[in-house]
């Protein structure tokens, strides 16, 4: 059946290749478009109200119903969220390599629901949480702390949704994208909009999850809030199954991962080769689908045609030798990794909205009239922060921008993922600010504030994440090799993976290096300011080594066009063309022009 993907090394000419679910050339009027990509979407919309319904109110029932420690309770929740991203990678593998994006998706829904329903179990069954510790013994401190037997439940229910979640993030955009033909305008223009409603869609669910069941888990219980996330994404399978035929599948080609490899692995193995007197001497040079480039010379050794090679025929065995495309698509990869490195700390800031900011508000004035907003709530300032933002681009800064620039993008990938730099700095100068004097307030007149002083932090991340997440997404898809667009978006989401693991390590270091009194149990008595600077300082620093990263970043070439005169002419950024390029090129590799 087609639907389980691949076997050893897939050819060229099969890549794209459209099917239905019996294997045959599709059908357009029964398959594909938005039917398809509708039922794909509500995989990823149940996802995202079990993460967000678990990420965003997760720290309150670790620190109140088991007694964990403020600082180890948030290192709970960002190992979770930077599992469930990294995890991400491996589910582009396994669709790309075997499974196809059809089964990853359906599998990965499935491990989700039983990751979830775990999770209900865990925080149902009495004999999993310490006893009931009252006001007087949490200011003594003499609650008991769960054990490790009641910990494994919860930690196995976590780390099966992560799983499962990853496999989702991965793909379900892909899966859904793939319901229609890029080469039918009509329907290449239904693409564009598919991805705005699934942005709006998986938005739509966060709020749901942030606002409805956050407050079921505050008052009604824990169970029933993660019992209809569950029930949720127990229906999304469903919905998934029963939609096979409508679908349309791209058999899998083989992960992009085996070329990297390939290629590293071959360029060490050939280190002691001397390079060819001229780049046209690599293999496969005169068929090669990019230009080449000087840079990372060392990568050129893994398309060096030994005389082994050249004598037996063996050029075309890829674990032999590589070809100038491969190696080229390599160094594209490699050339991401800089600004890969400095789009982490904005989500290790993020990652605060969803562990110590919630904390606060748990402590701070959230009446209006007699209705007490939940804490984990306060989250959906930070969505609605995001969608406005994300309109406010489309509406108003990329169209001002196109006037004032002349550039059709407007704002540069980029200059995007700087804006959401800056975004996250402020935002922690904010928390910083504001709860050095929620503090000074508490602990002097005994008074709390409005929780409402958070809205100032929520919204710079939510604005920080509108510009960042839009120009990381875009940069590593456009600036990927074309065969690499899946694994690319595993990249952008290692990203937010590392954020949280930074997290999770600073509160390590600073609780150790403090002697933990700046993350206390007892905000009041901590200063948790000083952490928010602290990230803030960090974030400044980070910028800076952006900037250089950036502006020493070379674009990508724009895709071949036809000439009059009927060669391939391939143009760059700055409109020279790839052979101009390439004969640069050519001469600083043999050594005729200095570098």
């Amino acid at each position: 059946m087609v639907l389980v993907g691949s076997h050893g090394e897939k050819d060229d000419s099969n890549e794209g290749t459209v099917v239905d679910f019996r294997g045959n050339p599709v059908d357009k009027s029964k398959t594909g478009g938005w039917l398809a990509a509708g039922l794909i979407l509500g995989s990823e919309l149940s996802e995202r109200i079990c993460v967000m319904g678990i990420s965003m109110n997760l720290v309150t029932y670790l620190v109140g119903d088991l007694h964990i420690s403020a600082a180890k309770s948030a290192t709970i929740v960002t190992n979770f969220m930077g599992a469930l991203n990294l995890l991400g990678l491996l589910g582009g593998f396994l669709a790309d390599a075997k499974l196809g994006r059809y089964l990853t998706v359906a599998l990965s829904a499935s491990i989700t629901a039983l990751g979830v329903i775990l999770l209900t179990l865990a925080t149902t069954i009495p004999s999993m949480r310490p006893p009931y510790c009252d006001d007087y013994r949490r200011k003594h401190h003499e609650c008991i702390e769960a054990n490790g037997r009641q910990l494994a439940l919860l930690y196995a229910a976590l780390y099966t949704t992560a799983l499962g979640g990853g496999g989702i993030k991965s793909n379900v955009s892909g899966f859904g994208s793939d319901q229609f033909d890029m080469a039918d305008p009509k329907e290449e223009k239904a693409m564009i909009f598919f991805f705005n409603r699934f942005y709006f869609g998986i938005s739509l669910g966060s709020l749901f999850a942030v606002i409805v069941l956050v407050y079921i888990q505050d008052n009604v219980g824990r169970g029933w809030g993660y019992g209809i996330s569950a029930v949720t994404m127990v229906i999304a399978v469903v919905v998934l199954i029963c939609g096979t035929p409508w679908y349309r599948f791209k058999k899998p080609q083989g992960s992009p991962l085996t070329v990297v490899w390939r290629v590293l692995l071959l360029a060490l193995k050939k280190k002691n080769q001397p390079y060819p007197s001229h780049p046209s001497l690599l293999n496969d040079y005169d068929n090669r689908k990019v230009p080449y480039t000087p840079r990372f010379k060392f990568l050129d050794k893994a398309a060096i045609l030994d005389d082994n090679c050249a004598a037996n025929a063996e050029k075309n065995k890829p674990w032999l030798v590589s070809t100038v495309t491969h190696v080229e698509e390599v160094k594209m990869v490699i050339k991401l990794l800089p600004i890969w490195s400095t789009c982490i700390l904005f989500w290790t800031n993020y990652s605060q909205m969803t562990t110590f900011t919630v904390e606060q508000a748990t402590i701070m004035h959230r009446k209006i009239g007699s209705f007490v907003i939940p804490a984990g709530s306060f989250s959906a300032f930070l969505i609605i922060s995001i969608l406005l933002f994300t309109s406010l681009n489309e509406k108003l800064f990329v169209p001002l921008a196109r006037k004032i620039t002349h550039n059709p993008q407007g704002i540069t990938s980029l200059q995007r993922i700087g804006i959401g730099l800056v975004f996250s700095v402020a935002a922690m100068v904010g928390a910083a600010i504001i709860e050095k004097e929620r503090r000074e307030i508490a602990v002097e007149k005994e008074v709390k504030i409005s929780a409402f002083w958070l809205l100032v932090q929520f919204f710079l991340v939510g604005a920080g994440e509108a510009f960042a997440y839009v120009g990381q997404l875009e940069f590593f898809i456009r600036e990927a090799p074309d065969r690499m667009k899946s694994m690319s978006t595993g990249l952008f989401l290692s990203t937010i993976s590392m954020g949280f693991f930074v997290s999770s390590l600073l509160v390590s270091i600073v609780d150790h290096v403090t002697n933990r009194n700046w993350l206390r149990n007892n905000l009041n008595k901590g200063k948790l300011n000083n952490f928010y600077w602290l990230l803030a300082v960090l974030g400044f620093l980070n910028f800076l080594v952006f900037l250089i990263f950036a502006s020493r970043h070379q674009y990508k070439m724009q895709l071949p066009i036809e000439p009059e005169s009927g060669e391939k002419e391939l143009k760059g950024l700055n409109g020279e063309t790839i052979q101009d390029m390439e004969k640069k090129a050519s001469l600083q590799a043999v050594g005729e022009v200095e570098p």
